[in-house]
C-alpha cells in the first residue's frame, strides 16, 4: 500500500497531465498536425486554469470542513478533557530524514501546527498522554523515523518523556492507526483526541475510527477559509494545492473500497 500511494502522489500531480498532453502533442505533430495542435492548446489551457486558487480551495475546504473540534475544546476548563486519556499526533509535520541529515537540525514544515497544538494542549492539561505515530515515508531513506525528530522536538519543548509514548513504524495513515494500538498500555476503546491536518481528517479520522479507536477529531493546519477570493492566483501554490487536494480525495476513496476506512 505504502508503494501505490507514492505511485498516486505521482500521478495526482497536475503538472505531470500537462506534460502528459504537450509530450502527446510533439508526438502527434509530425503525422497529425491538427490533433498535435489541440493537445498543445490544451495542455497551455490546462496550465493556465491550474493557477486559479479557488478551484483547488474548494475540494480542500469540503475536506476541511467535515469534522469541526468539538465545542468544548475551546476551553481549557472544559470537565469534558478529564474523559480523555490522550492525543495521538499523526506525522507529517517534519521536514525529510535526509534534510536534518545535512544540518542536524530539526525542522517543521507547513503542517508545523500538528506539533505545536500538542504542546500547548499538553501543557494545560497534564492527565493527558501523547502519542505520536511516524516512521519514515520517504523513498530515499536514511534510516531515521519521524518518530526520532518529534522525540526530539518535544522534549525541547519541555514535554515530560514520562508522559510520551512513540511509534515508529507507520508510513501511511492505516498504518499510522493499526501500529499505535499494538503499543504497550495503549487501550484505543478510551476517548482519545485526534491531531492531524484539517484536510487528512476525514481519511485519518475513519481510518482509525475503522480500527476500533475512540477517536475525537481536532483538526488543526487549515489551509482554506469560508472563501476564497476569486482573483486569488499562483501557478506555484496553486498546483501544490491541487496535489494535495487530489491525493487526499483519491486515497479517502480508496480507503473505503478496501475497507480501511
Amino acid at each position: 500500500m505504502f508503494y501505490i500511494s507514492k505511485l498516486l502522489s505521482f500521478a495526482v500531480q497536475p503538472l505531470t497531465w500537462v506534460g502528459v498532453l504537450f509530450a502527446l502533442a510533439l508526438l502527434c505533430v509530425p503525422s497529425r498536425r491538427a490533433l498535435g495542435l489541440k493537445l498543445g492548446w490544451a495542455a497551455l489551457a490546462l496550465l493556465v486554469l491550474l493557477g486559479w486558487q479557488p478551484l483547488p480551495d474548494a475540494l480542500l475546504r469540503s475536506l476541511e470542513s467535515r469534522y469541526p473540534a468539538p465545542a468544548w475544546a475551546a476551553l481549557p476548563s472544559a470537565p469534558e478533557w478529564q474523559r480523555y486519556a490522550g492525543i495521538v499526533v499523526l506525522g507529517g509535520a517534519l521536514r525529510p530524514s535526509w534534510v536534518r541529515a545535512g544540518n542536524g537540525q530539526v525542522a517543521l514544515n507547513g503542517a508545523a501546527e500538528r506539533m505545536t497544538t500538542p504542546v500547548v494542549l499538553m501543557r494545560q492539561h497534564p492527565q493527558l498522554r501523547l502519542l505520536f505515530t511516524g516512521g519514515e515515508g520517504e523513498l530515499h531513506t536514511t534510516g531515521e523515523p519521524e518518530a526520532v525528530q518529534a522525540r526530539e522536538f518535544f522534549e525541547s519543548m519541555g514535554v515530560p518523556s514520562g508522559r510520551m509514548q512513540f511509534e515508529a513504524a507507520a508510513r501511511t495513515t492505516y498504518e499510522n492507526a493499526v501500529f499505535s494500538a499494538a503499543l504497550p498500555g495503549v487501550d484505543k476503546s478510551r476517548p482519545w483526541l485526534l491531531v492531524t491536518s484539517a484536510w487528512h481528517m476525514p481519511r485519518a479520522l475513519a481510518t482509525f475510527r475503522a480500527d476500533g479507536w475512540n477517536a475525537t477529531p481536532y483538526p488543526v493546519d487549515y489551509r482554506t477559509g469560508t472563501d476564497t477570493p476569486w482573483t486569488r492566483y499562483s501557478l506555484a501554490k496553486s498546483v501544490w494545492r491541487w496535489q494535495l487536494a487530489l491525493h487526499e480525495w483519491i486515497g479517502l476513496l480508496a480507503y473505503r473500497v478496501v475497507g480501511r476506512a
